[in-house]
């Protein structure tokens, strides 16, 4: 099989499920990947001959796709703020939205040489407290999950981009007090409700983790509350807590800072006009 002839065959497997510019993508992604192969190198050779030890993997990941796994879980990795992540489902391919919020924390926390403590809770991936550690190098970063399958990917992590990173597994939802008084208190977590399941992607109800998804409708800023209570015994003075949230609650989430006695209470939105983010201080 040349390139132009795998270039056929993924169209062909592929255009009842995704975009034509989606089946595009894939058919570089696994060239690279697999291949180790260039753009311009595919571009350049559409009438190279795959080896049979390139072309079955990748003929293997096609057939994947074609039952709407994501492309991150069948290669097991992806990339988040130009750093590598692996995954697995055992968490949540990190989004676009979340490199926003990182880079919020960084605008407000430009000096590298700051020795500050972070509190990453319900880290998943590990995506953000691993970005965070690498880009502000006299941070002690400290991240919480409740999943240890969680907990083994972020560690994972934390080797794969030679930082430290300290891991307790742990359910915010039920723990009374944080191990430690931080500077940066940051979370991403569930707040997808249940009524909005009809809007969330085929492939992400069936692959990724419902328990880092889904909140109660009744309660859909149950983590918010909890980690903002804890957050008020634990963030040191002008200490900083950011969240990702729910696009259709920010105003909610304002309300609830409010009612804790945060200060300098800021939302924003994503690159897509969203309010994704807010950000509040402690006297």
């Amino acid at each position: 099989m040349t390139f132009s002839e795998l270039r056929e065959y993924i169209h062909h497997k592929l255009e009842i499920l995704y975009p034509k510019s989606e089946i595009k993508a894939f058919y570089f992604i696994l060239l690279e990947h697999y291949g180790k192969y260039s753009k311009a190198t595919i571009l350049a050779n559409s009438d190279t001959l795959l080896t049979e030890d390139i072309a079955q993997p990748i003929l293997q990941a096609i057939r994947e796709l074609q039952t709407a796994k994501p492309i991150q879980y069948i290669l097991g990795e992806t990339e988040f703020f130009s750093n590598r992540f692996f995954v697995n489902e055992n968490v949540l391919i990190p989004r676009p939205e979340t490199e926003e919020l990182v880079d919020w924390v960084l605008q407000e926390y430009p000096d590298k040489s700051e020795k500050i403590k972070i509190l990453d809770v319900g880290t998943g991936s590990g995506c953000i407290a691993i970005s965070l550690a690498k880009a502000l190098p006299n941070a002690v970063v400290t991240a919480i999950d409740v999943s240890e399958g969680a907990l083994k990917v972020a560690k994972r992590n934390a080797e794969l981009n030679s930082v430290v990173t300290y891991f307790l597994q742990q359910d915010i939802l039920r723990i009374e007090t944080l191990p430690d008084k931080y500077d940066i208190i940051i979370s991403n977590p569930p707040y997808v409700r249940e009524l909005e399941k009809k809007e969330i992607r085929h492939n992400v109800l069936e692959y990724e983790p419902h328990l880092a998804l889904f909140v109660p409708d009744n309660k859909p800023l149950l983590f918010y509350d909890k980690i903002a209570t804890l957050a008020q015994q634990s963030l040191n003075t002008n200490g900083s807590l950011f969240f990702e949230i729910n696009q259709y609650l920010g105003q909610e989430m304002q309300t609830l800072l409010e009612q804790k006695h945060f200060t300098e209470i800021t939302l924003r939105q994503d690159l897509f006009g969203k309010d994704r983010m807010i950000k509040a201080k402690q006297l």
